[in-house]
């Protein structure tokens, strides 16, 4: 069994995004009832508050300073999807600070990988903006973090959230340091992640979108981890292997039109897990985005944790796949133009 450490804290709770918001407290609710079942087989690690200079390794200290002053308010609203409350600043700074401890921790080597179940999630936050439910980018500060901290050269992002992180791919498109790779659901929210964004400057070619139409599943994932992501991944040789684990795109979930399930999960997480044991010494470490239905989180949480715990079973074939042949046609298409896959 992998040494497996875990990040939750009740006080993710406090962030309260008002009646009927999907993004709510029992999200962590469900998922700190997991943990207390499978406590004996985890590493319980301690959410610690990020520092304002930590995020603002990746955030303007305007946009720090914005979201530092609604500690305290009964209620503000970035934006109509982006509320924050009394104790929502602090709440995001132990999202980002839960990550970066679970960090330190791998990269110490007394783990060897991890999941961060924080609440508010990040992948939209811009450099100077909250949206999209997000405050501060978790993931991206993890990133950065690990180049400042602990002298990774390559770090892969990868983001399976049914949603296109926006957030993490503005912040690192110019930058090779951070190969950022994305399945979303398109055309949707937030409008980003087009085939033809690849980055820019020093950083073109490290960003890899796979847009993706309502209703792919299993089958369509795992043909794109096979034939791009993996392959890419593996030429990039990262470091470190971080993941931004949305389980909005799964079959349950009120916000998307995806139809994965937890073993497509599984395969997702068990294919990072092999380039971080190729590349990066095994170092791996998931966060948690999105993902509505509190059944679904439940489940494929535990699948993943399954996964990096190294509780592993045979998955049946998904089936043909044909239906995304266009797409990673025209994917790779791009791609090989950069990558030798």
């Amino acid at each position: 069994m992998a040494r497996t450490g875990v990040v939750i804290d009740e006080r993710y709770l406090g962030h309260d995004t008002g009646p009927g918001h999907p993004e709510r407290p029992q999200r962590v609710a469900v998922l700190l009832d997991l943990i207390r079942q499978r406590a004996p087989g985890l590493v319980a690690v301690p959410a610690r508050l990020a520092s304002a200079g930590e995020l603002s390794l990746v955030h303007d200290g305007r946009h720090v300073e914005h979201v530092a002053a609604t500690e305290g308010l009964p209620h503000y609203s970035f934006d109509a999807d982006t509320p924050a409350s009394h104790d929502s600043y602090a709440a995001a700074r132990l999202a980002a600070g839960g990550l970066l401890a679970l960090l330190d921790e791998i990269a110490a080597g007394r783990l060897d990988n991890g999941f961060a179940l924080v609440r508010p999630p990040g992948h939209h936050a811009e450099r100077l903006r909250a949206m999209g439910f997000c405050l501060f980018n978790n993931v991206a500060v993890g990133a950065e973090y690990l180049r400042r901290r602990h002298g990774c050269e390559r770090v892969l992002v990868m983001d399976w959230d049914l949603h296109h992180g926006n957030g993490t791919q503005h912040l690192f498109e110019g930058d090779p340091g951070v190969l950022y790779v994305s399945t979303h659901q398109y055309p949707y929210y937030p409008g980003t992640g087009a085939f033809d964004e690849q980055g820019q400057g020093t950083g073109a070619g490290y960003t890899v979108n796979v847009p993706f139409p309502a209703g792919f599943g299993n089958a369509e994932y795992a043909e794109a981890f096979h034939r791009v992501i993996a392959p890419i991944a593996h030429r990039y040789q990262p470091d470190f292997v971080l993941i931004s684990a949305g389980f909005d795109c799964h079959a349950r979930d009120p916000l998307g039109g995806m139809a994965v399930t937890e073993p497509g999960f599984r395969f997702m997480a068990r294919a990072l897990l092999e380039v971080a044991r190729d590349c990066a010494g095994g170092r791996c470490a998931a966060v948690l985005e999105g993902g509505y239905d509190l059944t679904a989180i439940r489940q494929s949480v535990a699948a993943v944790l399954d996964e990096l715990q190294g509780d592993r079973v045979d998955l049946a074939d998904f089936g043909p796949a044909e239906r995304a042949e266009p797409i990673l046609a025209r994917v790779l298409s791009a791609q090989r133009r950069i990558w030798r896959i």
